[in-house]
């Protein structure tokens, strides 16, 4: 990889800070810059460190994760939260996410899974463990179920002001990229499944987004689930 990814790692607990730093550094192309043990650590360096990704635990004493993200996001609107936390629950789950976190994983989960994880998040991408990605799926199915304007791929007027095009717009290899992107793949594993480069996946992505007025990958997988591309 030839551009390195800073990290910030918060939490409380210094055995697992100590720990993931120490794994993370010998990662190719991954480098600790920052640690901090709450939330209010993380907000008084993350400007002056300007990691490209925070690792952030939820559940910490005084200001938590999920007050933290919202603040770091405002602050650093460039950096990328990844909720690492014990916590497999779809409370916090949702919160983190409409806290502004692109990334969401156990401290269950496999070490090759966090270092993949934080490069699908690092890329502007969303990384979710796949029992949680079918949460996802299944809120926005009862969501699409309940309003009548997610027929037809409309949005909701929350959920952005103008209304999506038909996929029709979209040519037959561009659908095939939404398809993966709404499957969580990354720009790498989208490239080796269709034999392109992830240049060309990239470039895809960007006319998808143009295309269809959207503006994030999140935005990309609702798409994908209300026109039926992919099944919630």
């Amino acid at each position: 990889m030839d551009q390195v990814i800073h990290l910030m790692l918060v939490d409380d607990h210094d055995v697992v800070r100590t720990g993931l730093k120490a794994f993370l550094d010998t990662q190719a192309g991954m480098k600790v810059v920052a640690e901090a043990r709450n939330g209010s650590e993380a907000l008084g360096s993350v400007v002056e460190t300007k990691p490209d990704v925070i690792v952030m635990d939820i559940s910490m004493p005084g200001l938590d994760g999920l007050q933290a993200t919202r603040q770091i996001k405002d602050l650093l609107p460039s950096s990328h939260v990844l909720a690492l936390t014990v916590h497999e629950d779809k409370q916090y789950f949702f919160q983190m996410m409409a806290a502004g976190a692109t990334g969401y994983i156990t401290k269950q989960a496999a070490a090759e899974e966090l270092v993949a994880a934080i490069r699908a998040v690092a890329q502007g991408q969303i990384y979710l463990q796949p029992t949680l990605a079918r949460w996802l799926l299944e809120d926005y199915r009862r969501l699409s179920e309940a309003s009548p304007t997610a027929e037809n791929g409309a949005t909701s007027t929350e959920e952005g002001k103008s209304t999506i095009k038909e996929v029709g717009e979209l040519s037959k290899r561009e659908r095939q990229v939404l398809e993966l992107v709404a499957e969580g793949r990354t720009n790498a594993q989208i490239s080796e499944t269709l034999g392109i480069s992830p240049k060309t996946v990239a470039r895809h992505r960007e006319r998808i987004m143009a295309k269809l007025n959207l503006h994030s990958s999140t935005e990309l997988v609702k798409y994908a689930i209300r026109t039926g591309l992919v099944e919630a």
